[in-house]
């Protein structure tokens, strides 16, 4: 699995302007209904969203959290980046601000692929050069870039 293949630069915002866990989860997803014109509402994916997090943070760490999701209409895994330059408090793991956020959402029927995902994100993540770049790079290509580079180093 490719995550430059679920990843488009318009689907990235360098700034984000929520200020908390749930107007991040709100801009997020309308963002993604807006870029890859699903039949969800942003209001149903947000609701989704918030249902995931009550199951615990998808805040993992390192100033990075990965919300996610099953959506009913999908057939593929999308994904939406966002950064906020301020952090925010996302309850991560490690109780510091989250700055990075990949959404992902996949398939109702696809849990392996959507597992896939999530796993290759968190091993792209993983590497501190990438977070600190992603952080202070100046333009969504710039961002792009970066993601697609560190990506093409796994199989």
């Amino acid at each position: 699995m490719k995550i430059s293949n679920l990843l488009k630069e318009e689907a990235i915002l360098p700034s984000m302007a929520s200020r908390n866990k749930a107007e991040i989860l709100k801009e997020l997803s309308s963002h993604l209904v807006s870029i890859f014109k699903i039949k969800e509402t942003a209001d149903t994916l947000f609701k989704i969203l918030e249902s995931r997090e009550e199951l615990g943070s998808t805040g993992i760490g390192d100033g990075i959290a990965i919300p996610h999701g099953k959506v009913p209409s999908i057939d593929e895994e999308l994904l939406i980046v966002g950064r906020s330059k301020d952090g925010i408090d996302f309850n991560a793991m490690d109780s510091n601000p989250v700055h990075l956020f990949f959404l992902l959402v996949g398939p109702e029927n696809a849990a392996s692929m959507h597992l896939k995902a999530l796993a290759k994100l968190s091993r792209i993540l993983s590497n501190p050069t990438l977070r600190n770049k992603l952080l202070n790079a100046e333009t969504k290509n710039e961002m792009f870039t970066l993601l697609a580079d560190e990506d093409s180093k796994y199989s």
